[in-house]
Formats: structure tokens, C-alpha cells, sequence
């Protein structure tokens, strides 16, 4: 239930935000990733941070979720683990 939450939270603030360029695709790709990893053992701004930079390495049109695409994308998988803080 709580990550239910922040995925609303996050998904809200994404489409409220300014900056924010994030179109129904990479809301979807960014929701999945923050299912995939509800049980990891890290903050979960951290998870929002990782699941965002991932998302936003993506190409528009890449059909493999968040979570398969990182497996055969090692360097973008580092940028996004330092860049999000994650150990």
C-alpha cells in the first residue's frame, strides 16, 4: 500500500512539474521499476531517483520495462545507481 502511494505521489508530481518532460510511457516504465523494487533495501526516494534517471536513459520508443532494459545497459545502470545514491 505504500508504495502504491508513492507511486501516485510521484506520478502526480511528474505531470505537475514543469521540468518534468515525462510522457505516459515513461510514467508506465517508472511505475513498473518502483514495483520491481519494493522489496529493495534502500530508501524509497532513492528507488524514485534510480527508476527516473533509468527511465530518462530510455529511448522513447523502447519497449523493454525499466528493469530488462538495465541488464544489457551497465554504464547507464552506474550513472543512475551514483546519480540516485543507490549502494
Amino acid at each position: 500500500m505504500k508504495l502504491a502511494a508513492v507511486v501516485l505521489v510521484l506520478l502526480g508530481s511528474l505531470m505537475m512539474s514543469s521540468t518534468a518532460h515525462a510522457d505516459a510511457n515513461e510514467l508506465r516504465w517508472i511505475a513498473r521499476c518502483l514495483q520491481d523494487n519494493a522489496t529493495a533495501e534502500v530508501a524509497t526516494d532513492v528507488v524514485i531517483k534510480y527508476c527516473t534517471c533509468m527511465a530518462n536513459k530510455m529511448e522513447k520508443n523502447e519497449t523493454k520495462s525499466v528493469t530488462q532494459w538495465e541488464k544489457t545497459h551497465p554504464i547507464e545502470r552506474a550513472a543512475c545507481d551514483r546519480e540516485s545514491g543507490w549502494k
